[in-house]
């Protein structure tokens, strides 16, 4: 007796199901509903389903292919934003560039000058967004653009008027822990951006359990 589960099996979970599906797709290509539902012994009504789903998350898309006679045949895709569901390998790829810059005479002193650029390229990135602004909101500004690149940071006020930003994820803590010239890069930042003093009080890549800054300054009238 099977309890009314299809073929005496524990149904999958509805989102194991739908990593099943991306992954067919990402392995495969273009899938029809009819293709899934073969491969993952499902009934093609339960694969629209959880496509519905997956195309209000935007990971998959419809598409027609015309065909010589009849009507076109309608297969799913991958959006491009789906890229982002499977495993990236970047941090690796950073550091065995800067190795193989550091290891040779003649490049290693390029490190600094590509932290030192990449400082500069962020600044003139976000000064407008500073443009105007008191401190307090300044800081606001910082914390926002922080947490748009995933570093979950937090702002605190003292009774003095200074404010303390945690950053409770570091991104690049695997370039930061081998290369000092990252946080640099950061603290250099905070203070081109807020325009007053700013010092690192603990960092994540040096066994912190958060990046904090101090952020010492008046409020503009």
């Amino acid at each position: 007796m099977d309890n009314g589960k299809h073929g005496g099996r524990e149904p999958k979970p509805a989102s194991s199901t739908r990593e099943r599906i991306l992954l067919l797709m990402k392995t495969r290509g273009r899938m029809s509903a009819n293709e899934l539902a073969a491969e993952l012994n499902l009934t093609e009504m339960a694969i629209r389903r959880h496509m519905y789903e997956l195309e209000h998350a935007g990971s998959v898309q419809t598409v027609a292919i015309r065909r010589q006679v009849g009507r076109p045949l309608h297969k799913f895709e991958l959006t491009a934003g789906a890229d982002e569901l499977f495993p990236k390998n970047y941090h690796a790829l950073a550091l065995d560039l800067l190795t193989e810059l550091d290891e040779d005479p003649e490049t290693a002193g390029l490190i600094d000058r590509m932290f030192e650029g990449r400082m500069r390229k962020l600044r003139d990135r976000y000064l407008p967004r500073m443009k105007g602004l008191g401190l307090k909101e300044r800081v606001e500004a910082l914390a926002a653009i922080q947490n748009e690149g995933g570093y979950m940071a937090q702002i605190e006020k003292d009774g003095e008027g200074r404010y303390t930003l945690h950053e409770y994820n570091c991104p690049i803590t695997g370039v930061a822990g081998k290369y000092e010239q990252a946080c640099g890069c950061e603290l250099a930042l905070f203070r081109s951006l807020l325009e007053v003093p700013v010092e690192r009080t603990e960092c994540l890549s040096k066994g912190g359990s958060r990046c904090s800054y101090t952020i010492d300054g008046k409020e503009n009238p």
